[in-house]
């Protein structure tokens, strides 16, 4: 580095971490002594040093020990909870107003006030937005409709909410809130029976909608008899007279959401606010199998997960006024709902996308949000995308020493995005995030270490894992501020005491520090709507709430997800395969976007399926000197031969047994997906749907490799 580049840096603010090596590496380019006292002086060189001490980036202290981040309770190392917490006492709120959804709202109305508060946008223009004070003013007048149109203030109203993420899914949400109504989101991908398992499980009587298509599907079950109850809905968007017509003829009001509004303004009530112990929503998980499920969740619960991730932060990350979330996640989900809520608490603004997944990008270039909450999937995909983008020896040697430079920083406890690297090396990858991410949260499902350090690296913000369930709200383990090692899911959430229990047959024991993560706590879910049954398989009789995954207590008190308990199954031999656990192993590799593994009882071995990443497949397949379309490729014996040697190779480095090595795949060129039934909007995979949609190349797969 030359010497005026340096001081630019320093000018700057943003100079580098320099040791005593890279002080020295300076001297060649510095004149001679005599020149140097005309120039600077040596007091000038002293003046330099110093400034550069007293603006070096200094590393922020965690808030507890890292090597002992969780503490056994009552002893036991099996069951462990916060080292936040004196004592074994768990957080049911963080600030004495926050008791409910509907106080944290209130809360950032009184910060914010006419500040603003939910943003949108139409296609190539900024986005505008509602404040605050508006949002609250129109929640009221909502929630006085619904009442008008009798739905009654207390937690055991259910209305429901069919739309797309945008800002009249949380006016409406805030309505119900307001006179203490409980929210049950709807979304396409359910599936008729689902829907109609849904309303009438609840027995919703109003659903508001956003597009006359979902209208129209409602309308079609009624007029099967299959929702009794249905007698109104009210539309966001416009609609035409056929659908009116249509209503009308089954018994069914259409009403704009204007009109409802007006009917609000025309009879409007005070508020009726919840408390903690009251629903807020059923939430009703898609599941693999069977009819989904509607967890209860309270606004306790909401409260005490919330307040978690805030008793975290406190004083390393605060979520400040001017802070902007962009919404895409699906709002019928928990995990997008939670990060809502955290924002709401503190009068920070949520951006929503068009709507529409491929305009996204240009959504969070307009945007630029300084909160990005994300999936694996999505972190996998940016990471592959800089990947392929850096095609020449030199540039991916620059590209891994500057991650390697940043990683070195980040292991001493600093983030930043303004050191020489950023500018030189990784300003085009932030700005195509906006340029402004301060903090990033992946969660619903595990990610490489390898993809989550290099873009701690490259993206210069806090990136935070967490893991959870919607039986406790979303979260119940959390990264903890400072440790940025990867591999594991954090430490238990203040407001929950998680335990491992035995699984015998799989040979996980508790004593090992390995078993079924079950979990405690104030973020417990009350159980399933009207279903005794499976609340009984989910929870205890001492409370605990199961979560079919398994787990392993770290050194360090944190928590790594090593496999998961349901979907399990036997090969011929006797042997037991966890096939989401070799999914997520063979997910590494770098040809690989999904990948389904499947055992048959009766056979010995595993075959799987998978879908090469469009993105970089095709030149994946060039370095081995293949050359074709995405398609052809697929269909090629030599591609599928190094793709299932890549796979085996990672499950080797990985520690998978022979028999959990598939023997054969297949390469498919069609992504799996919600829209195609292969996906729930989790994006886990829907495993039977799989099963049946594939069982000829599965027939055949087995045909070969038993032959």
């Amino acid at each position: 580095m030359h010497i005026q580049e340096w001081l630019r840096s320093l000018r700057s603010g943003g100079g580098e971490q320099l040791e005593v090596e890279d002080l020295r590496s300076l001297l060649p380019s510095l004149p001679s002594l005599s020149s140097l006292s005309s120039l600077l002086g040596l007091g000038a060189l002293a003046s330099l040093t110093a400034y550069w001490l007293a603006t070096r980036p200094r590393a922020i202290r965690p808030p507890v020990d890292l090597q002992s981040q969780s503490i056994a309770v009552q002893g036991d190392p099996s069951c462990r909870r916060s080292a936040l917490l004196p004592d074994d006492n768990l957080l049911d709120f963080y600030f004495e107003d926050t008791k409910t959804a509907y106080d944290m709202f209130q809360r950032g109305l009184r910060i914010a006030g006419d500040g603003p508060c939910l943003g949108y946008r139409k296609p190539g223009q900024p986005y505008e937005w509602i404040s605050y004070t508006e949002v609250a003013e129109r929640a009221q007048v909502l929630g006085s409709g619904l009442l008008a149109k009798g739905c009654q203030p207390n937690p055991k109203q259910f209305v429901g909410i069919f739309a797309q993420n945008r800002p009249e899914w949380v006016i409406a949400e805030m309505a119900c809130y307001t006179y203490s109504m409980a929210v049950v989101p709807l979304y396409d991908t359910l599936g008729v029976e689902a829907m109609v398992h849904i309303l009438d499980l609840a027995e919703i009587s109003l659903v508001l909608c956003d597009k006359e298509e979902k209208a129209m599907a409602l309308l079609t079950n009624k007029e099967k008899g299959l929702t009794p109850k249905l007698s109104c809905l009210v539309l966001f968007n416009d609609y035409s007279d056929a659908l009116v017509e249509r209503a009308q003829n089954n018994g069914v009001e259409i009403l704009p959401l204007e009109q409802l509004m007006n009917l609000g303004r025309q009879n409007l009530q005070a508020p009726m606010p919840p408390q903690p112990q009251d629903l807020a929503v059923v939430c009703f998980t898609s599941g693999t199998t069977g009819k989904p499920k509607g967890a209860m969740i309270t606004h306790g619960n909401i409260a005490s997960n919330t307040s978690s991730v805030i008793k975290i932060l406190e004083g390393y990350f605060v979520i400040r006024q001017e802070d902007v979330s962009i919404s895409y996640l699906p709002l019928a989900h928990m995990f997008e709902r939670m990060i809502q809520v955290s924002m709401f608490c503190h009068g920070a603004r949520v951006g929503f996308y068009q709507g529409d997944i491929s305009l996204l990008m240009d959504d969070i270039k307009t945007l630029r949000p300084t909160f990005f909450p994300v999936v694996p999937r999505l972190l996998n995909r940016i990471y592959d995308k800089i990947m392929g983008a850096v095609t020449s020896p030199f540039r991916r040697a620059i590209l891994h020493y500057a991650v390697r430079r940043k990683q070195a920083e980040l292991s001493s406890g600093v983030v930043r995005n303004n050191s020489l690297w950023d500018r030189l090396v990784f300003n085009k990858i932030q700005a195509g995030l906006g340029g402004n991410l301060r903090f990033i949260l992946t969660a619903s499902a595990p990610i490489s270490p390898t993809v989550l350090t290099f873009l701690r690296a490259a993206l210069g913000c806090l990136i935070f894992e967490g893991y959870g369930q919607t039986e406790c709200t979303a979260g119940c383990t959390f990264s903890m501020p400072g440790d940025w090692s990867a591999g594991h899911v954090g430490a238990p959430l203040p407001c929950a005491m998680v335990k491992l229990t035995d699984i015998p047959e799989m040979n996980y024991l508790a004593k090992n520090g390995e078993g079924e993560i079950c979990i405690r706590g104030h973020s417990v879910f009350r159980g399933y709507l009207k279903d005794e049954e499976k609340t009984a398989e989910a929870l205890d009789s001492d409370g605990w709430l199961h979560s079919g995954d398994v787990g392993q207590w770290l050194p360090n008190g944190t928590l790594r997800i090593i496999d998961r308990k349901k979907h399990i199954f036997k090969l011929s031999q006797g042997e037991y395969i966890a096939p989401e656990k070799i999914e997520n192993i063979y997910s590494r590799c770098s040809p690989v976007l999904q990948v389904f593994v499947h055992g048959d009882s009766l056979q010995s071995h595993l075959v799987g399926l998978v879908v090469p990443d469009p993105e970089v497949f095709t030149d994946w397949a060039k370095e081995r000197g293949i050359v074709g379309s995405y398609e052809e490729l697929c269909q090629n014996p030599d591609v599928k031969k190094a793709v299932l040697e890549d796979m085996t190779a990672v499950g080797k480095e990985a520690g998978l047994k022979s028999f959990e090595q598939v023997k054969d795949l297949c390469l498919h060129p069609e992504q799996f997906s919600v829209s195609n039934g292969l996906l729930t909007p989790t994006m886990k995979s829907r495993r039977v749907d799989l099963r049946k949609a594939f069982q000829e190349q599965i027939t055949l797969m087995y045909g070969k490799t038993t032959a």
